[in-house]
């Protein structure tokens, strides 16, 4: 009997293992190229996985936040939305305790600070602060029972002014405890309203339901300056160096620009065209609402843009603010009122009192505020936040302030006195 030798068929088993440890080695290269660490990192608003983002961008739409709806449409409290999950419902964080038999307070201003990390809701009685991270109340106050109005922080934290309910002065208020520091008085400027502060905290322009803005030195409390307008003054932005105001009046379809240092107002825009002014100045015109065909203004965060409201038409109306004065160029259709405009962190959106989401470089809406019914939103009071790991890193101006340089204002010395 002959054996055949068995090295033939080692050979063979030599030459596959050499072969199939070459595959392998050649596919593990190759999937080693497409592990996680060597691909781009997951953007933050993508959804799913084992942890979720660093990240949260959510907006607080309080309620009721518009006088022009019904007080318990949307119910009260603040709406809170995933900006990044088309606008989807978060939760409903509540304010006050409200017994169906009554009626909430309005919401009348709201603004949020990254170094205290509270949110501060006015409404027409009541402010309070409420930690963000737990979502207590910290604290709640009427003081003398004259508020409230628009509040706002300033930058570094330390104070926050909010304006008393339509009289004459503006509280000044500490944003930690809700202490009252003092008062500042602006004699001329009865039924306080809006209240905007400089980009760099220095100056408080405190606006009445009446002409003449008072404007005040934050370091000292003091009021130093009143700018008197044409008609009463209603919403109202400043640029980045707070040496421009661009405000709605009453009675004009369109703003005007005032020159901080000056005290002059430079510019006046009337939007004509547009049923103005034959059909609001007519004995039997309908009503518009808050009785001002524009209520509603903002500057796009590069300042090329102004944006704004048309009440008559449901229209906001794009100005070019590369020139003096700006021209217009466009008009974007809401799907209902416009009463004012909130641009996000980025400046990449533009949140409408309509419930519209707008996207700022196409000017098309893109999204729709609702609460957790479905239910269209319409607030005046809303602001963009931006969460890293529970702590507030970043908010939008309830204002729609200019952002084209460095935040400053005018010196006071510059200002003068009246």
């Amino acid at each position: 009997m002959t054996t055949k030798s068995p090295f033939p068929a080692t050979k063979a088993l030599r030459s596959a293992t050499l072969l199939l440890g070459a595959a392998l080695a050649l596919l593990g290269s190759r999937a080693g190229a497409q592990t996680p660490a060597a691909q781009p990192r997951r953007p933050a608003r993508q959804a799913g996985g084992l942890l979720p983002p660093l990240q949260k961008e959510l907006i607080y739409v309080c309620l009721p936040g518009t006088l022009e709806g019904s007080w318990d449409q949307n119910g009260n409290g603040i709406v809170v939305l995933d900006a990044t999950n088309n606008y989807s419902f978060v939760k409903r964080i509540p304010t006050w305790n409200v017994p169906a038999s009554a009626w909430p307070m309005q919401v009348s201003g709201v603004d949020a600070s990254p170094v205290t990390n509270m949110i501060y809701v006015a409404a027409r009685g009541r402010m309070c602060a409420i930690d963000l991270r737990t979502e207590k109340m910290v604290w709640d106050k009427d003081y003398d029972g004259q508020g409230f109005e628009r509040p706002q922080v300033a930058p570094d934290g330390s104070f926050l002014y909010v304006g008393s309910n339509l009289k004459d002065f503006w509280y000044v208020v500490n944003p930690t405890n809700g202490e009252l520091i003092t008062k500042v008085r602006s004699p001329k400027s009865p039924d306080a309203h809006n209240l905007n502060l400089s980009p760099d905290g220095k100056l408080a322009f405190m606006a009445p339901n009446g002409p003449t803005m008072g404007i005040a030195d934050t370091s000292t409390n003091k009021l130093i300056k009143t700018i008197t307008f044409a008609d009463h003054i209603r919403v109202f932005v400043v640029n980045h160096d707070a040496s421009l105001i661009y405000s709605n009046l009453n009675n004009l379809l369109g703003f005007v620009i005032a020159d901080v240092r000056t005290g002059k107002v430079i510019q006046t825009v009337t939007m004509t065209g547009y049923g103005f002014p034959e059909k609001w100045f007519a004995p039997n015109r309908p009503r518009v609402p808050h009785n001002c065909p524009s209520h509603g203004i903002a500057l796009t965060h590069d300042e090329k843009e102004l944006w704004v409201d048309d009440g008559m038409n449901n229209l906001i109306h794009i100005f070019d603010n590369t020139q003096m004065p700006p021209k217009e160029t466009g008009v974007i259709k809401t799907s209902g009122g416009p009463y004012w405009i909130t641009m996000s962190v980025d400046g990449k959106r533009a949140y409408i009192s309509s419930g519209d989401v707008i996207d700022v470089k196409t000017h098309q809406i893109v999204g729709k505020l609702r609460d957790e019914y479905g239910r269209t939103m319409y607030s005046e009071k809303s602001l963009d936040m931006i969460f890293q790991d529970g702590k507030l890193i970043k908010v939008s101006n309830q204002f729609g302030n200019g952002m084209a340089g460095p935040p400053s204002s005018p010196s006071v010395e510059s200002l003068g006195t009246d």
